[in-house]
């Protein structure tokens, strides 16, 4: 069933907490990973106490940014983005459900570059995944909205954390997610599921680099520098591997 706004159905959002994402993710079988707080994109004090290597980043940042509402006016005017399979880059999924975009973000960044070579062959993600690969975006949204697993790792996740969640019919929160991947040509994609796809950021990082090398925190602050002095509120989290 794919979604229509007339149908009003919404997730509780998530709230942006490394061990809210955590869970999340383990109840969807990926053991081996956990989210970690990236407390500065400049301080490399800071960055030292992320445990590398960093598979892929979790961006939150104000919905209504200068930066989000310039590419959703773009996306708008082009063509929708059709790839599936061995064709994409970076696997893409278009965001269908009102309150889900730290889902979707979580999504994509298990998705792709080393993080998904780490998703256990017997879990409810791989299973998910397995399904979803070969299919269009729109097919892939049926998947994701006909899927238990997901919507019930979900609501578990929402409701842990240090503030209250809002209820399914309050407003949803201001504050949006993405998350800054590796595609399988190197170049580094922000995947946001209100666009129309990857958002190839034009920078190309080695093998030998993860997603907190320079090139990747240059992104991250190209983003934020687009505020023009705003000030506004933003997060990262990053991917990394769990010992426990």
């Amino acid at each position: 069933m794919v979604f229509h706004p007339d149908q009003k159905r919404r997730f509780i959002p998530l709230e942006s907490n490394p061990e809210v994402f955590t869970e999340l993710i383990q109840n969807l079988g990926s053991q081996g990973l956990k989210f970690q707080d990236v407390y500065s994109v400049d301080d490399s004090e800071l960055l030292g106490l992320v445990e590398r290597p960093v598979h892929s980043l979790v961006f939150i940042y104000p919905g209504d940014s200068k930066a989000e509402l310039d590419k959703k006016s773009i996306a708008q005017g082009s063509e929708p983005y059709m790839l599936s399979g061995d064709a994409e880059n970076a696997i893409w999924f278009r965001q269908t459900i009102p309150g889900a975009c730290g889902l979707y973000a979580i999504l994509h960044a298990l998705s792709n570059g080393s993080a998904r070579k780490m998703i256990p062959s017997s879990s409810a993600f791989d299973q998910f995944l397995q399904e979803c690969i070969p299919l269009a975006p729109d097919g892939r949204a049926e998947v994701f909205e006909a899927s238990t697993a997901l919507e019930e790792a979900h609501s578990k996740a929402a409701l842990q954390g240090c503030t209250p969640p809002p209820s399914l019919e309050e407003d949803q929160p201001p504050a949006h997610y993405c998350a800054f991947v590796r595609g399988k040509d190197n170049h580094i994609y922000e995947m946001n599921g209100n666009l129309n796809g990857p958002l190839d950021k034009g920078v190309v990082i080695s093998e030998h680099e993860d997603m907190l090398c320079e090139k990747a925190l240059g992104v991250v602050r190209k983003f934020i520098q687009l505020e023009e002095g705003k000030n506004p509120s933003f997060s990262l989290m990053a991917l990394v591997n769990s010992t426990f």
